[in-house]
């Protein structure tokens, strides 16, 4: 098939446009999820404060494994 430049240089002009728009869009929503995640951090590197963390941890130990976390423990300090 046959085509004259003029024709192959529109419609490369054309997809180059919707390309670039989808680019644009999409840098946009990068852009502004970035943003939100920056102001919710999980982690923060420079205390070690992680937000999710159990921050009673023998309680959590005592609730979910009782008995076997206590006996595992006897057993761990009889090698100490």
């Amino acid at each position: 098939m046959s085509q004259s430049y003029e024709t192959r240089m529109e419609m490369i002009r054309k997809a180059s446009k919707k390309f670039n728009a989808k680019i644009k869009r999409n840098q946009n929503v990068r852009k502004t999820e970035t943003s939100y995640i920056d102001q919710v951090q999980k982690f923060n590197y420079d205390t070690g404060d992680n937000i999710y963390a159990w921050t009673d941890a023998p309680k959590y130990v005592d609730e979910y494994y009782g008995d076997r976390a206590r006996a595992q423990s006897d057993y761990e300090n009889e090698w100490n």
